[in-house]
């Protein structure tokens, strides 16, 4: 029914049913992960009005397990990026895992799925980090760019009173690269890919 994908590792498709209504995928070396997607398979979906809400857990420094949730999946939204890394040393949240005797390894962390009706699961509040940024890299780099070059050529900024007369070199007023700035971060924030045309 689910999937489980850790970048760089195989794709798990065999859940541990440890309730009528709950899996769990176990996670090793999980100290090394950033990001983890959970996916229905597309075999069997969800009866009318269910969903899964995700979880993750990790061992605690006594070797208890912690489970904070992470979101949830469904019929209509069958597959979900989660950040897990900045996890790992948070508190936990309440689970439906609690009252299970699942068989766990010090070193190994796991993602639980609950199918739970879809009226509970609107209710329920992920922890706010798991959420992975809706902004791609290329975005992220480019703004990082921008603010990278205005602020180099901005610290080279004098006064026209402190600019001594060189026939040789050109110069740009400050105010030109500031408007060429905030024309590319409109439309960059309008159409991410806008320098394609």
């Amino acid at each position: 029914m689910f999937g489980c994908l850790v970048a760089g590792r195989l794709v798990q498709t065999v859940a541990q049913q440890v309730a009528e209504d709950k899996f769990v995928f176990d996670i090793p070396d999980y100290e090394n992960i950033n990001h983890v997607v959970v996916f229905m398979l597309g075999t069997i979906p969800f009866p009318e009005g269910m969903g899964g809400s995700v979880y993750f857990s990790y061992p605690d420094s006594n070797g208890l397990p912690v489970w904070q949730l992470l979101g949830f999946v469904t019929n209509g939204k069958p597959s979900a990026i989660f950040k897990i890394s900045g996890l790992k040393s948070g508190e936990g949240s309440q689970h439906p895992f609690g009252a299970m005797n699942i068989v766990r390894t010090p070193s190994v962390a796991q993602i639980g799925i609950s199918v739970e009706l879809l009226d509970s699961l609107a209710q329920q509040t992920p922890v706010g980090n798991a959420a992975v940024s809706s902004v791609d890299s290329f975005t992220q780099f480019t703004q990082k760019m921008l603010d990278n070059f205005y602020n180099f050529a901005s610290s080279f900024a004098i006064s026209q009173a402190q600019m001594t007369p060189s026939p040789s070199e050109m110069f740009i007023p400050a105010n030109v690269v500031l408007k060429w700035y905030e024309n590319f971060q409109r439309r960059l924030a309008q159409n991410p890919l806008f320098w394609k045309t």
